[in-house]
């Protein structure tokens, strides 16, 4: 069986490592200057993907910190995956022409099914679908709008296009540490049959014990922030809890 994936989080803003609380740019607090420096700790304390976020990008609609990732990607053993700013065909090809293993599309998921279509048949597996919900709609364009599509319908539209992986973020739970929406995660890796990773709200070592325990069901993995940086646990434990139960 394999192991439940830890995904450190790396979110970037004016080229810092920031955590925003339930995605308000007004409320930010910077962890480091460097996303590269965060990241090489990262891959040195074990973790075998770093998910990182453009901040700016996500708000701007462009590619604005495109230059950490790909150097975490080509001189780090780790893998990567991004989101934010990630809105053409150009951007999906710069990243993962540059070693970045997984681009996530969100916005452009609801905004642009078409274009998600083409880049999952194109792209298969290295593209994952992420579902920032707010009452399990919708929200898009960095959070700021929510639309009035449900989680669990684009879930199965984008599964019948060829998404495999899903990231899937409670924004209410973000930043939070309130313990993850582990109910509204599982559920919706069971009503598309694939592999679902948590997003928001990991506080403790027992959330992630009980996502894990959804694995049976597709939840794959969770993506963890703030709890590292303000040291409700270290990497290092996380990644043992998460590997529990593989063989």
């Amino acid at each position: 069986m394999s192991s439940f994936i830890i995904y450190p989080a790396i979110d970037m803003r004016n080229g810092k490592c920031v955590r925003l609380v339930q995605g308000d740019y007004n409320q930010e607090t910077i962890y480091g200057d460097s996303p590269f420096e965060m990241a090489k700790q990262f891959a040195e304390d074990g973790a075998e993907w770093i998910h990182m976020v453009d901040l700016d990008g996500a708000k701007e609609k462009k590619r604005v910190n495109h230059e950490f990732v790909v150097r975490v990607a080509k001189e780090l053993d780790a893998k990567v995956q991004i989101g934010g700013g990630i809105r053409t065909a150009e951007d999906v090809a710069y990243y993962l022409d540059n070693g970045v293993d997984r681009v996530i599309l969100g916005s452009v998921a609801v905004n642009a099914p078409d274009f998600t279509k083409e880049m999952l048949q194109k792209y298969g597996e290295k593209i994952a679908i992420g579902l920032d919900a707010r009452d399990g709609y919708v929200a898009t364009e960095g959070w700021l709008e929510t639309s009035k599509v449900k989680a669990t319908d684009l879930a199965k539209e984008m599964a019948s296009y060829g998404a495999e992986v899903f990231i899937f973020t409670d924004i209410s739970r973000d930043g939070m540490l309130s313990g993850p929406n582990t109910e509204a995660i599982a559920a919706l890796a069971e009503a598309t049959g694939k592999e679902v990773i948590a997003s928001g709200g990991v506080s403790s070592l027992a959330d992630l014990t009980e996502l894990r325990a959804e694995k049976s069901k597709g939840v794959a993995g969770a993506i963890v922030g703030k709890a590292l940086y303000t040291n409700q646990f270290t990497l290092k434990e996380a990644l043992r809890e998460g590997n529990e139960d593989a063989n």
